[in-house]
């Protein structure tokens, strides 16, 4: 197997575990975007919270192995994208670790005060995520200006810009209706009653964000069409994609929530394929010169190194899938309040 093919079936990888993670995790982002507005008293308020309490720390092991294979099989692309996403990528890891301490925490005391401050936190900490990754994509799908070395030689505020920050937004949009949906899943009574407006508001939300960053991206981001051309074939994404957009509202009207989340799943996937499709063969395009991009293929390890590491991915990815399917299947139907509920 030649070093390039290697390079490219780990290219793949990598998206796999990151479509992964926005699915699985998306949906429990979006339910703590949700959390304070949804939720009018203490009882709903928990019901939130546990509909992805045995679910959110496997769903996070999706991220903690994408960047352990990026650390792996591109270790000068995990330099250079972790030296230039620093900042954002620390306020990322309080955001998160800040969210598992309020689900662990909030439930440890009666107190209204102290159950309303992990409330607050468990918002932030979701929101701040969601449009962290959303303004990191922003950026990266723009470009940043690298050394010869992978250097990045701006500031965060560089990232900071219309583009970025509209991406941002269409994220915690997005994962706000796709959690929405897994809430309305979760739920009866009428707490799943409420949750049927704010399906079709976020999703609203949502579509209008999606008008906008497509114009915008097609007009103003050359590296989002510019494979469509060479590989037609790709255009079949974005037609899947608005298919799969345009049947969410349907089986929401449907009451068919079950396929309104399968179809924000496949939104999910169609955008970070999109978006993975748009930067290929890089991994942190360069602005100020095309031939400083860090690619899949300059910042790739040894052969020898990627060989071993599609050994693990035989041996471990059976094991990661049949951990998440047991868990989604012991843990499936209308979420309960228990003994050991959070």
């Amino acid at each position: 197997m030649s070093p390039e093919i290697l390079c490219i079936i780990w290219f793949i990888l990598l998206n796999v575990l990151l479509i992964g993670y926005a699915i699985l995790d998306g949906f429990d982002l979006g339910v703590g975007i949700l959390h304070p507005f949804v939720a009018r008293e203490d009882t709903e308020r928990r019901l939130v919270m546990n509909s992805i309490g045995p679910l959110w720390d496997g769903n996070e092991v999706w991220l903690v192995t994408f960047g352990g294979a990026l650390f792996a099989m591109f270790p000068n692309a995990y330099a250079s994208i972790f030296s230039a996403f620093y900042l954002p990528f620390v306020l990322l890891l309080f955001a998160l670790i800040f969210r598992a301490v309020s689900l662990e925490f909030r439930s440890k005391r009666m107190s209204p005060g102290w159950r309303s401050f992990w409330d607050i936190i468990f918002f932030i900490g979701s929101t701040l995520a969601a449009l962290l990754f959303g303004v990191a994509v922003g950026a990266l799908m723009q470009g940043l200006e690298i050394s010869e070395l992978g250097d990045y030689q701006g500031t965060f505020l560089d990232m900071i810009n219309v583009f970025s920050v509209l991406v941002g937004l269409f994220t915690v949009a997005l994962l706000a209706m796709h959690g929405s949906i897994f809430l309305y899943m979760k739920t009866e009574g009428d707490l799943q009653q409420r949750l049927l407006g704010w399906m079709k508001g976020t999703f609203y939300v949502f579509l209008a964000l999606f008008i906008i960053v497509t114009l915008w991206s097609t007009l103003f981001v050359p590296a989002s069409l510019q494979h469509f051309g060479n590989y037609p074939i790709l255009w079949v994404v974005p037609l899947l994609n608005v298919l799969a957009i345009a049947n969410i509202p349907r089986a929401i009207n449907q009451q068919r929530p079950f396929y309104a989340f399968i179809s924000s799943c496949c939104t999910i996937a169609a955008l970070v394929f999109l978006f993975s499709a748009a930067i290929f063969p890089d991994l942190l395009p360069a602005t100020n010169n095309p031939e400083y991009s860090i690619t899949i293929f300059n910042a790739a390890s040894s052969p020898l190194t990627q060989k071993i590491g599609l050994i693990i991915v035989a041996i471990g990815m059976p094991l990661v899938l049949s951990y998440t399917v047991l868990i989604y299947w012991t843990f499936r139907g209308k979420v309960e309040l228990g003994t050991n509920s959070y």
